[in-house]
């Protein structure tokens, strides 16, 4: 037991010691700067090449190509980047950035609640920005992100922050602007431990299920229009999926549940929906236009589900989203989802090898993201007006052998891009230089 007792001790230092080891935000921007000669990519697929940028107060000023687009202020930095490119910072669509830090450390994880419907439960209050995997983010321009809970049919409301802060309040972008629903199964694997048949059934609860999720919807909306003379809080954190104010994330990948998650949706009354996960929505493309939902697309990094899929479908699938005409962004959830959020420009990449454009693919993590976000007023494009959240790299930034970053900005304050890789890089780069 004395034993048990040290362990467990030593596992809250070490959680302590990893969740408090992020660098100092950096401070805001005092003095303008312009960044000069770089290629800028847009991220709504125009492309400036030899581009001027000005940055001041944290916003973009100026933007344009060089010669048509003089600098006509004295009292500014000039940060030369002739021969690269600059990007609006990537954004991490359902992610759970800063609520695990450690998978085996469960002091540090705060990914889920208990129960089945949760709509009240606030996910932003327990981001810790402390966190050193965020901090590992910003290497390969991953700068915003959407706090998710996990868990239960109804997991809870997320919000949007930016990766460089000294507490949640400071790094909220927008508050609690989503409801996140997981949709029933039509199907389920059999339990391979119980010797059970591992292929696909039929869910034989599904109906059920389904009818369960419907009633609560229908308590909720009652309520809303009651006098509200006792305070329900699930009930009034799904006020906002009807009023329009919060969008409905729905996780669901089959054709049957899209279908039948949208069709709910609509007989709710609600207007903002989002499918996530998606994995066979390309089979839905005309129903989710006609219905104006957007899609959260798995990640891209993965396996065909179906023996008779396509052995390339996780690659392509955003592509045939996209030709049809459908709003998409990527999202990394899955095993290892918090770590592997600093790939997200390279699963875009994976996208242009199956047929998208850069331009195109980039919007999947830039620009689509915001819009259905609600934050494209500010973030998501290098737009005058907007926030300075961008970043110059040497090269494709969706490609991992040449996006290599030199600077990077949210909201025009210049970022450490250091982090705890690149300090055991640098430790142990020249130890096999060391004489014994």
């Amino acid at each position: 037991m004395k034993n048990l007792y040290k362990l467990n001790s030593l596992l809250f230092l070490l959680c302590v010691t990893i969740g408090f080891a992020q660098q100092t935000p950096a401070p805001k921007q005092t003095k303008d700067f312009a960044i000069v000669g770089a290629t800028a990519h847009i991220g709504n697929g125009t492309v400036i090449e030899n581009s001027v940028i000005v940055v001041s107060k944290g916003k973009i000023i100026t933007i344009g190509p060089k010669a048509t687009t003089p600098l006509t202020r004295q009292a500014m930095n000039i940060i030369d980047a002739t021969g690269k490119d600059v990007y609006p910072g990537f954004i991490v669509a359902n992610g759970t950035l800063g609520l695990v830090e450690v998978d085996a450390v469960k002091a540090s994880n705060d990914l889920s609640e208990m129960g089945t419907y949760n709509p009240h439960i606030r996910s932003i209050i327990a981001y810790n920005t402390e966190s050193k995997v965020i901090e590992s983010m910003r290497p390969n321009g991953v700068l915003l992100g959407q706090v998710v809970p996990r868990g239960g049919r109804i997991s809870g409301t997320s919000s949007v922050v930016q990766y460089d802060a000294w507490n949640w309040e400071d790094a909220t972008i927008i508050a609690d602007n989503g409801i996140h629903v997981n949709w029933p199964s039509s199907f389920k694997r059999g339990r391979w431990w119980l010797g059970e048949d591992r292929g696909l059934k039929p869910n034989k609860d599904y109906a059920k299920e389904v009818k369960e999720l419907s009633d609560y919807f229908n308590e909720a909306k009652s309520y809303n229009k009651g006098n509200k003379s006792e305070l329900h809080l699930p009930f009034e954190a799904l006020s906002g999926v009807f009023d329009g104010s919060k969008r409905l994330y729905i996780n669901a990948d089959d054709e049957k549940g899209i279908t039948d998650a949208v069709n709910f949706a609509k007989s709710q009354g609600v207007s903002k929906i989002t499918i996530v996960g998606a994995y066979q929505a390309a089979k839905l493309t005309e129903f989710l236009k006609q219905n104006e939902v957007s899609v959260f697309l798995r990640r891209v990094h993965s396996r065909p589900e179906l023996e008779d899929d396509d052995y390339d479908l996780p690659y392509k699938l955003a592509k045939q989203l996209v030709d049809a005409g459908v709003l998409v962004a990527l999202e990394p959830s899955g095993q290892m989802e918090r770590m592997n959020s600093r790939n997200l420009p390279f699963y875009a990449g994976t996208t242009v090898a199956h047929g998208l454009t850069n331009a195109q693919a980039l919007q999947l993590i830039t620009q689509n993201p915001a819009k259905i976000m609600g934050i494209d007023d500010m973030y998501g494009t290098l737009e005058v007006g907007k926030s300075a959240t961008l970043f110059i790299s040497e090269g494709d930034a969706l490609d991992m052998r040449t996006n290599q970053l030199t600077h990077a900005f949210i909201d025009g304050r210049s970022l450490n891009l250091e982090t705890h890789q690149t300090e055991l890089w640098k430790r142990f780069s020249n130890k096999p230089n060391q004489v014994d």
